[in-house]
Formats: C-alpha cells, structure tokens, sequence
C-alpha cells in the first residue's frame, strides 16, 4: 500500500512568534487532511500541559488516532508509558525511534485501517500533470486548450490552490489533465493553504503518468524548475518540458536554440526530454505540446520483445564489451525488459557486481537511440546470470 506521510512542527499554543504561529496553523490542517493520526509523546517527560491539548484538539477531530510513545528502551519506561492510556485513545504503542523498536506494529496496525484508493470512472485514463513554479502559466495552458476559463487566472502567484483534474480527448487520445498549484522552494511556504496546495501538487506527480513542467521564460530556468524536474525524474514520470511566455522574450538569432542548450545542461544526464516553446495566451504551439506529451506517455509503456531486445542489444555489447576488472572479464549473454509500468531492463552477466555507472549509461543511451525512449526514465540493472 502507497501512503503520504506529513511530518508537522511541533505544536505550541498561544505563541506570539509568527512562524510558530503558522506551524500551528499547519498542523490544524493537517489533522483536516489526513484519514489517520500519529499523536507522538515522549516517555521520558509523561503527559504534559501540550500533550493535553494536543489530545484535546484530536478527540475533536473524529479521526483515528495511534499514541506513539517515543524513547520506550526499558523495562522501566514500559512501565512508565501506561499513563498515556489516560488520553482515552484505543491505539496506543510503545517505540523508539532510535533504534526502531516497535514501529512495525504501529505500522502494520496503521496501514489496515487506511481507505482504499477512491474508484472513480475515469481512473483507468492516462494522467498528465501540469506542475511548475507558481505564475509559470498552467492554468492558462489548460484554459487554452480547452476553450474555457475552468480555473482562474490572476497574475498573482498561487491562484490555483488544488490539483484539478479535466477529461480531455486531443488527437483521439482520452486523457485526465491535471492543473496543480505552483510549487515553491520550502522556505516560502509560508502561507497555510499553500502549504497543502504544494503537498497535493506533489501528490499528483506521484499519481501522474507525464508530468508537463511549465517553465517562465521571462525568468528562465530556475534552481525550483530543476527540483521539480527531479521530482518527477525520481518517480519515473513521463517529462515534456513547456517554455511559455516565448512571445514576451526578445528574439535574437538562435535565442530558442541557446535557451534550450541551458536547460539541457542543468538536466544532465536525463536529456533526452521535449523541450517546446509555447505561448499559452496566445495558443502558440499548444497542440504541439500535448502531441509531445502523449507520444511520451506512449514511450513510457512501451515493450521491447525480448527476442529483438538480444537482437539489438547484444552485438553492440559485443562490440563495446564492459571494461575488464582486474583481468576478470565480464560477459553479458541476456536480456529483457521487466513487467514494470515503466521501462526496466535486466541484462544477466557472469560479474554483475562490476559493470561501473558509466556503461550503465552506455547501456541507457543505447537503448534510448535504437527504440526511442524519448522523455522517459529508463531503469538498467544488472544481475546474476
């Protein structure tokens, strides 16, 4: 089972210290997001004042509420911890974070009585996630696109405050777009709302088939356009990237070509990714942009039969064999494409253990240039023959 887990601040009441202020405000709404609640205490200090009032605060909430208490290493502070039975709350369990002990059952117990996954009609259909720094233009890209002003579009950052999502058929492919609420570096969320706006965004990059990274070309590529674009990189998301605004650029010889050559630097070494330039407002290249995206969801679900895969793959290893280790030599006689919603692939070898990262990268590269992997992540592993 997948879950979210949101660590909060530490809760304070009354505090007059702004940022303690909103921490609190952060754990309120995180008690109205989440289906279940780890209320953590520590042994060593018994129930206090805040312990209290923290209980307080989750008896009103009506969620299902696990008391883990911390630093539980003895006999003595096991003991010690059937106070917090007084809080009222059915689950409680002893732990320590320290060394682990006792997690495992919190864990187990937790996990049992989480929903499942909502069904809904259109869960089966392909998502594309529209994500990106706020005020980069992704409501305006999928207001465009579908010839209504469904989200609203202010020139203030962070208009869009939850992931939506709009059943669209482009090309005679049906598919959920989903328009998300910009994403900051955590230091500027400051706000509550968007503090959750962010985490659903992120959410919907986990759920996401093809995250479209929309970057301002106004303001270039940015330190946040590229954390966001390892984002969904380390989920193994299909990525287009969008450069919108390119109408309010001023245009020199090879200006799109140099703008390119930048991102793809800040990219390496995944660069094998559709880089577009769009105006969203004025409908440029819109169209494009989707194509892009559905011929990289495409990619993504692609399967290589295992007898072509030898056929291609294996005379170019021949050729270029992995560099011997210490007179060993490594031989490399099989392979084939995992089960896996994205592509993997498993080459089998009598040394697996010493093929280096730069002829994994070989073995990437190659299959990105014989079967085209375009704007996809590709996984290469290999094992015991």
């Amino acid at each position: 089972m997948e879950f979210s887990v949101i660590d909060t601040g530490g809760y304070v009441v009354g505090s007059d210290d702004s940022f303690e202020k909103e921490i609190d405000k952060q754990v309120s709404l995180a008690i109205d997001e989440a289906d279940a609640i780890v209320f953590m205490v520590d042994v060593e200090d018994g129930i206090t004042g805040m312990d209290e009032t923290v209980a307080d605060l989750l008896r009103k909430s009506k969620k299902p509420v696990f008391v883990a208490v911390n630093k539980v290493d003895s006999n003595n502070r096991v003991a010690n911890s059937h106070e917090f039975y007084a809080f009222g709350f059915e689950n409680v369990y002893t732990l320590s974070s320290i060394n682990g002990s006792g997690t495992g059952e919190l864990l187990d117990d937790l996990v049992k009585i989480l929903p499942e996954r909502e069904s809904k009609n259109d869960e089966d259909l392909p998502r594309f996630a529209v994500v990106g720094r706020p005020n980069a233009g992704k409501s305006s890209f999928i207001n465009a696109l579908i010839g209504e002003d469904r989200y609203i579009v202010t020139d203030i950052a962070g208009t869009t405050r939850d992931a939506i999502d709009t059943k669209y058929n482009r090309f005679g492919f049906e598919f959920n777009l989903v328009d998300t609420a910009g994403i900051r570096r955590k230091s500027k969320v400051k706000e509550d709302l968007e503090f959750y706006s962010v985490m659903r965004s992120i959410r919907a990059i986990e759920h996401a088939d093809v995250c479209i990274l929309m970057i301002d070309a106004t303001r270039g590529f940015e330190g946040q356009d590229s954390n966001i674009f390892w984002l969904a990189q380390r989920n193994r998301k299909g990525i287009v990237i969008l450069v919108n605004k390119w109408d309010l650029v001023e245009k020199q010889t090879n200006t799109a070509k140099n703008f390119e050559a930048i991102i793809r630097k800040e990219i390496e070494p995944f660069t094998d990714v559709p880089i577009i330039f769009i105006s969203a407002l004025n409908k440029q290249r819109i169209y494009k942009a989707i194509e892009q995206a559905v011929e990289v969801y495409q990619n993504r679900s692609k399967r290589i039969p295992t007898s072509k895969l030898n056929e291609v793959m294996l005379p170019i290893i021949e050729n270029r064999p992995p560099p011997a280790i210490k007179g060993k030599y490594i031989k490399i006689k099989f392979c084939t494409q995992l089960p896996t919603p994205m592509p993997q692939f498993v080459f089998f070898a009598n040394l697996p253990q010493y093929v280096k990262e730069p002829y994994r990268r070989f073995i990437e590269n190659q299959l990105r240039e014989h079967f085209d992997f375009k704007g996809v992540p590709i996984d290469v592993y290999f094992r015991k023959k």
